[in-house]
This record gives structure tokens, C-alpha cells and sequence, in this order.
């Protein structure tokens, strides 16, 4: 019988989960989390697209970073804590549907956010997920009496937080040019719970269960540019034919394709447990998730340029495109490249990161398309010698 299967419907003690458990996968309340957390990310994306199109780019890009931010955050902690102790029980399945719950009401103030820059529905939605969490470790420190502090520290440095988002939430429209400082402030100090906490005790999360989470929600960020690439075609077929329409959803499946290949690498994503190591990768990943659902929304907004639909060039559209293309491999160069890869392979993702950003007025989107391709097979050829077969995120 499997853990969940023992222990569903029922009332358990919530103890530390095996780090080094065998054949450790995601369940399907967690695949149920990443599906209420995708609806999120899609408001956030469409925002995005609008501003872009409606030439609002400063402050279009100030609310994608800041509702992801909550988005990405939210998700992480319930990730990182359900590695380590979710026990499946009723009250479990419980608090982590309210967490779904406030997932779905932030996500409802996501597009007000970007209209009118009120905060309210947002805070409301991340508060109800946050008091969720506090609950779920009040629960752990009370039946993982080694960790007890661990637990309680996270409690603690998460409603504290929680009280400084109210207060934000509240003095908004009184902050003005202050706002975005004082939400960065904010973000700093939920960054620094989990540096805090993990420090007089680590929690028993399961290293390749991390990975698996991990690449189960890029594939997610990834099919926003899968999504953009369908309406090219769909604008195709709907209208009339259009040969830029079909180059766009062309040079957006190279990208996603290239995207997808060089996230699930034969390397190593996550090499072992040590705080530091965790903490990078794990939140060196907003990088990549970000960019990810930001490809996605620079085609929809080319989309709106070939259709007319925005008077913005296409010049903008292919930067749009290029920015979070060359983000998205900065962030794998961070998180996993140079930490595992000898040189010369250990630099492929940085030079062309340089390069895509350099492709819109010299080789268009085409252009970008294609280097990201070359960039997938320059890092596989001059990776392959070093680096046997491993296990890789979802693998």
C-alpha cells in the first residue's frame, strides 16, 4: 500500500518524511496545486502582454514582477514544505486547498492590479495562502519535536511578514513613487524567513522531489509561449494567410523547444542538501520561471502587431521576445551551468544570453529562434564529454 493510500481521509501525525525516500513523485494534490497556480500565472502573463502592446512597458514589467513574485513565492514554500512533511491526511488536504483558495483569489486581483495598481484583492488572496502555511508548520514543529524551532520560526517569520503586506496594502495610495521600494522591501523579508529558520535545523525535504516540482512547473511556464504560438496559427486559420503570422508561431515552437531541452539537461539540477546550495537554486528559479511566462507573452504581443491590433513596432515585439529569452538562460547559468559544467562548456548559456539580446535589430526573431538552437546543440556537444547520463528534474 503507498504512503498516500495509507494515510488519506485520515487524521495522522504530520512527521518528517524520508529525505531519502525511494521512488518519490509528485501527488496528485500537488499536480492539483500547480493547476490552480498556472491560472495565476496566466493573468500575470496577460497582463504583461497588454502593457507591452498598450506601450506601457516600465510599469507593465514593475506589476508582472510583482504579482509573480507572490505567485512564485506562495508556490515555493507549499513545494518546499510538502517535500518534507506532507503526510496526506485530511487536515493536510484541507489547509492546502485553502492555500488553493487564496492561489485563486489573487489570481482574480491580478488584472485590477495591472489596471488600477490596487494592491487589495492580491493581498487578500496571499494572506489567506500565507495563513494556510502558518498553520501547516504550527502542525509540523507541534509532531517533529527535532525540528520544533525550525517549524516555529517559520510560523512566526511568516505572519510577521504578513502583517507588513496589511500595512502596505492599507498606506498604498498614500505611498506613491514609494510603493514599488517599499513592495521590494516586503519581498526581501519573505526571502529571508526560510534563511533564517533553516539555520537551527533543516527540513527533511526530498532532493529529487524538489527536482521533479521544479521541472513540472517550467514545463507549465513553458506552454504560455506554447499557448502564444497556437493563437499565431489560430489567427492563420481563422482570418487569412499570413506568412509572418506562420514565422511567428514557427520561430515560437524553436524557442519552447530549445527552451525545454536545455532545462532538462543530463546535468545535475539540484547537486546536494547544504542550505547555500539550496537557497540559490531554489530562488535562483524565479529567474527562469519569470522569463519563461514572459516568452510567452512577448508573442502574444507580435501576435497583436502582424494582426494589427497595436500600433507598437515589430522591432519592440522581438525584444519583447529576445528579454526573457536571454533571462531565461541567465538563470539556468546560475542556478545549474556554472556550477557543474568544466569551461569552455560552463559559459554557452552566458555568451548567448549576450547574444539573443543582440539579435532583434541584427537577425529579427528568426533570428533569436535560431540561436537558441545553435546555443542547445554548442552546450550539449561541448557538455557530452564530461557529463554521463544522470537523473534529470522529472526524470
Amino acid at each position: 500500500m503507498s504512503h498516500s493510500e495509507s494515510v488519506a481521509q485520515r487524521r495522522v501525525r504530520m512527521g518528517p518524511r524520508d529525505p531519502d525516500e525511494s521512488h518519490r513523485v509528485a501527488t496528485p494534490l500537488e499536480l492539483l496545486f500547480d493547476l490552480v497556480t498556472v491560472i495565476a500565472v496566466a493573468a500575470a502573463a496577460a497582463g504583461l502582454h497588454h502593457a507591452i502592446a498598450a506601450a506601457h512597458f516600465a510599469e507593465g514589467l514593475l506589476h508582472f514582477c510583482a504579482a509573480f513574485f507572490g505567485i512564485w513565492w506562495a508556490w515555493m514554500n507549499y513545494t518546499w514544505f510538502a517535500s518534507a512533511y506532507d503526510n496526506d491526511d485530511t487536515p493536510f488536504r484541507l489547509l492546502t486547498m485553502v492555500i488553493m483558495g487564496g492561489a485563486l483569489t489573487m489570481a482574480a486581483g491580478i488584472s485590477v492590479f495591472f489596471d488600477t495598481t490596487d494592491l487589495r484583492l492580491i493581498v487578500v488572496g496571499y494572506i489567506v495562502m500565507r495563513v494556510g502555511m502558518v498553520m501547516l508548520w504550527l502542525r509540523a514543529a507541534r509532531h517533529d519535536p527535532a525540528r520544533r524551532l525550525t517549524g516555529r520560526r517559520y510560523a512566526a517569520g511568516i505572519a510577521l511578514v504578513q502583517l507588513y503586506w496589511i500595512a502596505l496594502m492599507l498606506l498604498q495610495t498614500r505611498l506613491g513613487a514609494m510603493f514599488y521600494p517599499a513592495f521590494a522591501l516586503g519581498a526581501v523579508l519573505e526571502l529571508a524567513v526560510p534563511a533564517i529558520a533553516e539555520r537551527r535545523g533543516a527540513t527533511p525535504w526530498h532532493r529529487h522531489h524538489i527536482m521533479e516540482r521544479y521541472g513540472l512547473l517550467t514545463i507549465i511556464m513553458l506552454g504560455e509561449t506554447l499557448l502564444a504560438g497556437s493563437m499565431a496559427l489560430n489567427q492563420v486559420a481563422s482570418e487569412h494567410f499570413n506568412i509572418d503570422l506562420v514565422m511567428v508561431a514557427l520561430s515560437a515552437l524553436v524557442i519552447l523547444f530549445s527552451m525545454w531541452w536545455l532545462y532538462f539537461a543530463r546535468e545535475e539540477h539540484l547537486r546536494d542538501r547544504t542550505l547555500s546550495v539550496a537557497l540559490i537554486w531554489g530562488y535562483g528559479h524565479i529567474l527562469i520561471f519569470m522569463s519563461a511566462a514572459a516568452v510567452g507573452a512577448g508573442f502574444a504581443v507580435l501576435v497583436d502587431i502582424v494582426t494589427g491590433h497595436t500600433q507598437i513596432g515589430v522591432r519592440v515585439g522581438d525584444y519583447a521576445v529576445a528579454i526573457p529569452v536571454s533571462a531565461y538562460l541567465l538563470g539556468l547559468w546560475l542556478v545549474r551551468d556554472r556550477c557543474v559544467l568544466p569551461s569552455p562548456a560552463r559559459w554557452v548559456l552566458l555568451l548567448f544570453a549576450g547574444a539573443v539580446l543582440l539579435a532583434p535589430p541584427l537577425l529579427g526573431l528568426e533570428g533569436i529562434a535560431a540561436l537558441t538552437a545553435v546555443c542547445v546543440w554548442t552546450r550539449n556537444r561541448l557538455a557530452a564529454p564530461a557529463n554521463p547520463p544522470v537523473s534529470v528534474p522529472g526524470g
